[in-house]
């Protein structure tokens, strides 16, 4: 048996259908970034640029722990977070060849139109067609 990244798998109906949610907590995601990025926080590094306090009092801001706790939801439901500043999502799923791909949705699109190869990535995307 093939060994695969992921334990959970979306067929492009299943992810389709989880769009509803996913596009409210990915612009959700998108707006907690901006307004961390406009306070000078490092996201990735949890912590201010130029600096480890967060704020004076040892705690991480009120937007910070926003996206954590959207970020685990979604990873827990296995939507994978790939771009929090354009609310960039994949769905694994198996191709009817046997790979394991992406499906591959972004905040600004109005349906799941696009997959890509796991190596490949986003610049790698095609068309669902093509699935």
């Amino acid at each position: 048996m093939e060994q695969r990244l992921h334990k959970k798998h979306f067929s492009v109906e299943e992810a389709r259908r989880e769009l509803t949610s996913v596009h409210a907590l990915a612009t959700k995601l998108v707006e907690l970034k901006q307004s961390l990025d406009a306070k000078g926080w490092d996201v990735h590094r949890h912590r201010y640029f130029g600096g480890m306090g967060p704020n004076g009092d040892g705690s991480f801001p009120p937007e910070l722990e926003t996206l954590v706790e959207i970020v685990r939801g979604l990873e827990e439901r296995g939507i994978i977070v790939k771009g929090l500043d354009d609310g960039l999502v994949d769905f694994p799923h198996i191709r009817g060849n046997g790979e394991e791909v992406y499906l591959c949705w972004k905040v600004g699109e109005d349906d799941i139109r696009f997959w890509h190869s796991i190596p490949d990535g986003f610049a790698g995307r095609k068309g669902i067609d093509e699935l």
